[in-house]
């Protein structure tokens, strides 16, 4: 017979590993990532804080104790295109420049990539030699605007997100 604590430390550990690696999340998009679990997922992140192994501050989740000083507003609009692929997601990882996120889904690897307003040529040199076995990049931008600028190969669509975390897809003609 499993113990309590055998039956949610998966759960918990993968809890633990998503916030200390995006460092904020919305609390929000912490039960979106577990679909059906919300319930499971708010005790063990009541846990957490307890135990001080992660720490709130109104509606985020923090790695650090004053994490959201500084938050990274480019990381969280990608975790909501994370979120947009959840149920087919079979890994996702925070990504190194420019990508923010990065996810293995339906055998196909994909990164969102940020382009800020004002970086479109950055990220156009950046993404201009695809490599070896390219990813599919899903190009996140604040103004749908951008999108005619950004002259990058292997893109799977454009996106938007809303200060609500609703994505808007977008696709070159």
């Amino acid at each position: 017979m499993k113990t309590r604590d055998q039956i949610y430390a998966q759960e918990a550990t993968s809890l633990l590993r998503d916030v200390t690696m995006y460092q904020v999340l919305k609390k929000k998009q912490i039960l979106s990532m577990y679909p059906g679990k919300e319930k499971k997922v708010e005790n063990l992140l009541s846990y957490l804080v307890k135990q001080g192994r992660i720490y709130r501050s109104g509606e985020y989740y923090l790695a650090q104790p004053d994490g959201d000083k500084n938050i990274d507003h480019g990381l969280m609009a990608a975790v909501w295109v994370l979120i947009d692929f959840i149920d087919r997601v079979e890994y996702h990882s925070s990504g190194d420049y420019p990508a923010k996120v990065i996810f293995f889904a339906d055998g196909e690897i994909y990164e969102v990539i940020y382009a800020a307003i004002g970086k479109e040529a950055l990220i156009n040199h950046i993404l201009s030699d695809p490599g070896e076995e390219p990813s599919k990049f899903l190009i996140l931008v604040d103004k749908a605007e951008q999108i005619p600028e950004l002259l990058t190969l292997n893109v799977a669509g454009y996106c938007t997100v809303s200060t609500e975390g609703t994505v808007q897809y977008y696709q070159k003609e």
